[in-house]
Parts: C-alpha cells; sequence; structure tokens
C-alpha cells in the first residue's frame, strides 16, 4: 500500500469553480416545490452533506418533497456543465504536490455523477492516487466520515495528512479526523469564518497556495515521506 503522506482536496469550490452553480441549482429547485429559499442563505450550506442541507433549508419537509429536490439539484446542476471551470492554479497545485512525492487525494462526498463531471472539468487523473465520493458514507461534511476514507484509502493516518478546502464545514470535518485544513478563499467564505472555525492557514485560492507551499502545513509532509 502506498505509504506516502497525503493532501486531501475538497473539490467543490477547491479545485473547481461550482459552488455558486450549486447554489443556483438548489434555489430554482427549492422554488419549484413551493419552498423559496434565499440565494445567501443556500450558500451558507454549500459543502455541508446534501441530505442535511435539504433537511435544514426545507424545515424538515416529508421524504418524498426531500427526494424531489434532490432530484430537481441534479437536474438543474447537470444542465450548467458547460459552466464548470478549474479555479486559478488549480491544476498546477495537483502537479506540484505530485511531484514532491505526495499523494493527491480528491476526498469528496459528490455523487458519482457529480464526481464525472468534476473530474473532467479538473482534467488531472494521471496524478490522483485516490477519491471518494457519495458512495463511501451515508453522511458527510461536517461529519469526519469523507475524511477518514480518504485516509484509509491512501494508507496513511491523520498524523500524515493535511486537507485543503474551502468551507467551515470541511475545516470542521478535519478536525474531528485529527487532520490540520488548509482554507481557500474561492469558495466565497470569508477569511474570519474559515480562522474561526480552525483552519490551520488561508490561502486566497489554489493559486497563493501552489505559490506559497514552502509557507504552508503542506511544507511539513514532505519530509515524512
Amino acid at each position: 500500500m502506498d505509504k506516502r503522506p497525503a493532501v486531501l482536496f475538497d473539490i467543490d469550490g477547491t479545485l473547481v469553480d461550482s459552488n455558486y452553480l450549486h447554489v443556483h441549482a438548489w434555489q430554482r429547485a427549492f422554488h419549484e416545490v413551493g419552498l423559496p429559499v434565499q440565494a445567501w442563505h443556500i450558500h451558507r450550506s454549500i459543502g455541508m452533506d446534501g441530505s442535511t442541507l435539504i433537511d435544514q433549508l426545507s424545515k424538515g419537509a416529508d421524504d418524498e418533497t426531500q427526494k424531489r429536490l434532490k432530484d430537481l439539484h441534479t437536474r438543474y446542476y447537470e444542465a450548467s456543465a458547460e459552466l464548470l471551470t478549474t479555479l486559478a492554479g488549480a491544476r498546477a497545485l495537483l502537479q506540484r504536490v505530485a511531484g514532491l512525492d505526495l499523494q493527491v487525494v480528491l476526498a469528496t462526498s459528490a455523487p458519482e455523477s457529480e464526481l464525472a463531471m468534476l473530474r473532467s472539468t479538473l482534467d488531472s487523473d494521471d496524478v490522483v492516487s485516490a477519491i471518494t465520493s457519495s458512495e463511501d458514507v451515508e453522511q458527510a461534511k461536517p461529519r469526519p466520515d469523507i475524511v477518514n476514507v480518504a485516509l484509509k484509502k491512501a494508507g496513511v493516518t491523520h498524523t500524515d495528512a493535511v486537507f485543503v478546502g474551502d468551507t467551515v464545514w470541511d475545516v470542521e470535518a478535519s478536525a474531528r479526523a485529527g487532520v490540520p485544513c488548509i482554507g481557500v478563499l474561492s469558495g466565497g467564505v470569508s477569511r474570519g469564518e474559515l480562522e474561526d472555525a480552525g483552519a490551520a492557514a488561508i490561502f486566497d485560492d489554489t493559486q497563493h497556495l501552489c505559490e506559497h507551499l514552502d509557507d504552508s502545513p503542506i511544507a511539513a509532509l514532505i519530509g515524512r515521506r
């Protein structure tokens, strides 16, 4: 099993510019079922486990309504696939991490259909060691389950990993798994919120992180190879 230290990456809002497409898809879905939710409120929930997001924003709607919300979100999100783009420096960062002989792990709870779109947009499978998806856990962030699965797939413990994410849910999930989290601002969450959640370091985006990798928690992994 590959024992190299690992850098775990969230994808939505961290590597791929997708957060606001999710906001729009959810807003349309909630509007269609007659439960309108303001966009800013949806944005505050992006990155959270999907079922938890639906339950909270629908204020505990019945199972049929919640299933319809999920299906509508998928439909509207997939319809916007052509708008997906990689965020600045994302590919360069993954290539640099791999070039330092560290594992690149995509630690996401995205459904397989969405993950396929994200991987196609990112176009970096050649440097990726392991990938998670919604199939791997029953409940995602802020629970630590997806982080723990990513560690298991990488074959490392929490002491030999760093997580990179864009939401407070990423930071909280990482903390519960004992993994330091680097925050990026590209998902639309403020520096102060990421700091308050416990982020070990914060950068503007993946390009900024790539340019200052030696000043980030990732640098500490290099000597553990």
